[in-house]
């Protein structure tokens, strides 16, 4: 017997339509990922390790408005949600956290800044805790903030890419929320200057 078409749907393409069915929304709330191999594989070990943080949420009971857009990141899920200023686009990218809770912030702050290609420089705490890193990484496949990164009224914050797609899903960072790099550059394009963060 021939197997329908819908059976024969992929795991990802499954999971995208079972979260915008849940949700209500015509377009997957789950971004799409990169089509290699090693992404595949690296989503499906995020959603078995955490399968909750999928979940479509709604802006009102984080934000008054979505005025100039709105970003949740929820850090015990490790998911990022983005809400646009007339909500007609919402957006959910599984994220990379802080190692651990003294290097994690929460709270309300802003996009004060956007970057294509941007170059780090470890913070003063990060090179008294690793004095081996390099002082400066310009752009490139060396540089921990990945593809783009929009930088948040918080010194050193930041919600950026990163180029090692193991740490998504995970505790890795120190202190910033890292995103797949075509995630970022998906959001990046969404976001303007200005947007509303919470960090929960």
């Amino acid at each position: 017997m021939r197997k329908k078409p819908e059976a024969l749907l992929g795991r990802r393409a499954f999971l995208g339509g079972t979260i915008a069915a849940a949700s209500g929304l015509a377009t997957p709330a789950l971004a799409q990922f990169n089509n290699t191999t090693q992404g595949e594989r690296d989503l499906t070990e995020v959603v078995k390790r955490n399968i909750s943080s999928f979940r479509a949420l709604d802006w009102r009971p984080y934000f008054n408005s979505t005025k100039n857009g709105a970003i949740l990141v929820d850090i015990s899920s490790r998911a990022l949600h983005f809400w646009s200023e007339d909500q007609s686009i919402y957006r959910l990218y599984p994220t990379s956290v802080p190692l651990t809770e003294d290097l994690t912030r929460r709270g309300r702050t802003s996009v004060i800044r956007k970057v294509e290609g941007p170059s780090w420089a470890p913070t003063p705490a990060m090179r008294k805790r690793n004095p081996e890193w390099p002082a400066f990484v310009g752009p490139g496949p060396d540089n921990p903030l990945g593809s783009h990164a929009l930088y948040l009224g918080w010194k050193y914050y930041r919600i950026h890419g990163t180029h090692d797609t193991r740490k998504i899903g995970r505790q890795s960072s120190n202190g910033c929320i890292g995103l797949y790099n075509n995630n970022i550059a998906e959001l990046y394009g969404l976001v303007r200057d200005g947007a509303q963060v919470l960090l929960i």
